[in-house]
């Protein structure tokens, strides 16, 4: 597979997470929401580490901030702390009761907070690639 093409898989993959997410959010299953939200950036992210490491698959991990750290990706002391609170959303193997207290933990007001947030970088992540 060529760099672009691998690129466009994650970018085109990405968008249909978010869209997913968009319908989870709308049905209010916020936990979900958030996990696909994640998955989204974390796609994102690959884009870019596929885009900077041409001859390199993207490292077998869901840490954004591992990937952004090995991308040219020049990010904000913000950014940098909403990748932290976003890998909370990755649910892979977690155990039952963690996965029942991130689900407690999704209200609506939450959700709504962090997809917004999720949104903002999906854009800001879109325009920079």
């Amino acid at each position: 597979m060529e760099v672009q093409e691998h690129i466009n898989y994650w970018l085109i993959s990405a968008e249909h997470d978010l869209e997913t997410a968009e319908l989870l959010f709308k049905n209010k299953h916020f936990d979900w929401c958030l996990f696909l939200g994640h998955l989204t950036i974390e796609k994102m992210l690959k884009a870019f580490f596929v885009r900077d490491n041409q001859n390199q698959a993207p490292p077998f991990t869901h840490n954004l901030s591992m990937i952004a750290e090995r991308t040219n990706l020049s990010l904000t002391p913000q950014q940098d702390e909403l990748l932290l609170e976003l890998n909370q959303f990755n649910l892979r193997n977690r155990y039952p009761d963690y996965k029942f207290e991130f689900y407690q933990k999704c209200t609506s007001e939450f959700s709504t907070l962090y997809f917004a947030k999720i949104r903002e970088l999906y854009r800001w992540l879109l325009q920079q690639i």
